[in-house]
């Protein structure tokens, strides 16, 4: 039988987050089959009885939902500066979602927001190298050797990105931007802006299209939809 951190099969239930699991675990306030557990980390089996306060808790339905992010909101459950943020446009549903990855507070598009850790974990981990498309308003116009860079990987941060793909969509002489497709498959803080500034041309407006096989489709910025059984079922057999 599977194992779990009693920490989080708490903050799975919609208890509380995993920082404030701890605290009531210390506190005293857990009980695990009728006994009071106070270690960190403890580990306990998937369906046995827990208790927070004498009350029996249920875990939550798993629940995952792509969403239209729009700019000026912050891809995090709370923010000290006040600002709007992934989870304010979810005070509607009763489960307790939080991001899969993020988005910059400028940046729009697809999002992902799941109450699934399971799913989450496996979508950010590295290996699996989820194909992620963003389209990039940037200034200049790329040249071709420029182009060739983006593809076979520009260093940034000390790391040379992995191989990319690049498509330009529009190009405004006039007004001397260009509007660019690129699809990577990592997940560097600021990547896509610190690919396109390696290459001299900082980006003015990003937004990601395509997350693996999901898109925007009908959805208007700050509008979400729930995945269906068969979506989550192929996000977790990604090749």
């Amino acid at each position: 039988m599977a194992l779990e951190r009693l920490q989080k099969v708490i903050a799975e239930a919609g208890i509380a987050s995993r920082r404030k699991a701890e605290k009531m675990i210390v506190a005293g306030r857990v009980r695990v089959d009728g006994k009071i557990v106070t270690k960190l980390g403890t580990k306990v089996e998937t369906f046995s009885n827990i208790t927070v306060d004498g009350e029996p808790i249920e875990r939550e339905s798993l629940h995952t939902y792509l969403f239209y992010k729009p700019r000026g909101v912050v891809s995090t459950a709370s923010d000290n500066k006040g600002r709007k943020t992934v989870v304010d446009f979810f005070e509607d549903i009763p489960y307790r979602v939080y991001p899969v990855g993020r988005l910059d507070y400028d940046t729009s598009g697809l999002l992902l927001m799941t109450n699934d850790g399971e799913l989450a974990n496996l979508l950010m981990h590295p290996r699996h190298e989820v194909p992620k498309v963003y389209v990039a308003k940037i200034e200049g116009i790329l040249e071709p050797q420029q182009i060739k860079a983006l593809v076979n990987g520009v260093v940034f941060d000390k790391h040379k990105s992995a191989p990319a793909k690049v498509k330009i969509l529009k190009t405004n002489k006039r007004k001397n931007t260009q509007i660019v497709q690129l699809t990577i498959h990592e997940g560097h803080y600021h990547q896509v802006k610190k690919m396109f500034k390696a290459v001299g041309h900082p980006v003015q407006k990003l937004s990601r299209e395509r997350y693996a096989f999901l898109d925007l489709q009908s959805l208007t910025s700050g509008e979400y939809r729930e995945l269906s059984l068969k979506e989550v079922d192929r996000l977790k057999h990604l090749d």
